[in-house]
């Protein structure tokens, strides 16, 4: 077999593997945990897998193409911005945890649902406060690729394929060395980057998969709920911490 094609082939191995990532997973599993749904969970790891492979590849293409160096203090600078993404992502992640405990009381629970009439009908519930006052409030369910993407968080982008994106910048530097240490031809450096992109897709995929299903049957008790939250929002702050220190 061609030795060029024997690395390409390898860089697809590769990339499931790097999909196993710890700072991968544990951004990852941070935005799973606000997925009821199982499709929506797994879709979670196609979108971040879409992400890390554009950026991954235009920005190494470049790098190959236009011979660039990167230094060390630009690939820790790197770094250290997947660093701040895991402490934002805890953030926020709390941030809704604490708001679902505040906004929405007891009596006003209803069970995860669907309608015939599909996303964006709105229509309502009804609740009672004690033993004789009942009344509905009307609410529009958002369409699961919608909630997906993050758009329902009010995110201008989606939060797995921006997170991806980050991820995939971070790790091009160094991939891209790689590449240049193995294969001659910029056609098959970039051929390589493509393989790796679409190994990491698959393997982020099947990942989220497995996380996805418990955590959907997980979210669907309050309490369950809430735990989740608070962990999955402490567990990113504490690893970017941690994962910063390691680079500076």
């Amino acid at each position: 077999m061609d030795p060029a094609l024997s690395a390409i082939l390898l860089g697809f191995v590769l990339g499931l593997q790097h999909a196993t990532d710890p700072d991968h997973l544990v951004a990852v599993a941070t935005i799973i945990t606000r997925e009821r749904r199982f499709t929506d969970g797994a879709l979670v790891g196609v979108l971040w897998g879409a992400g890390h492979m554009t950026t991954l590849t235009v920005v190494g293409a470049l790098i190959i193409g236009l011979k660039l160096t990167i230094t060390p203090a630009v690939g820790s600078g790197l770094e250290l911005a997947v660093a701040g993404m895991l402490i934002l992502l805890g953030v926020l992640r709390l941030r809704d945890a604490v708001r679902g405990l505040a906004a929405v009381p007891a009596g006003h629970m209803v069970a995860d649902h669907e309608h015939g009439g599909g996303a964006g009908v709105v229509h309502s519930h009804p609740h009672v406060h004690g033993s004789d006052h009942a009344h509905e409030h009307p609410h529009v369910h958002p369409s699961r690729f919608l909630t997906a993407l993050g758009l329902r968080s009010g995110w201008p982008a989606g939060r797995a394929l921006l997170v991806g994106a980050v991820h995939g910048l971070a790790g091009s530097a160094a991939v891209s060395l790689l590449v240049l240490a193995t294969l001659r031809t910029t056609a098959s450096a970039i051929a390589y980057l493509l393989i790796f992109g679409i190994g990491t897709i698959i393997g982020m995929t099947l990942l989220t998969a497995v996380m996805a299903y418990p955590v959907a049957l997980a979210l669907r008790f309050r309490r369950a709920r809430q735990a989740l939250g608070f962990c999955a929002g402490i567990g990113s702050i504490v690893f970017g911490l941690a994962y910063g220190y390691t680079v500076l």
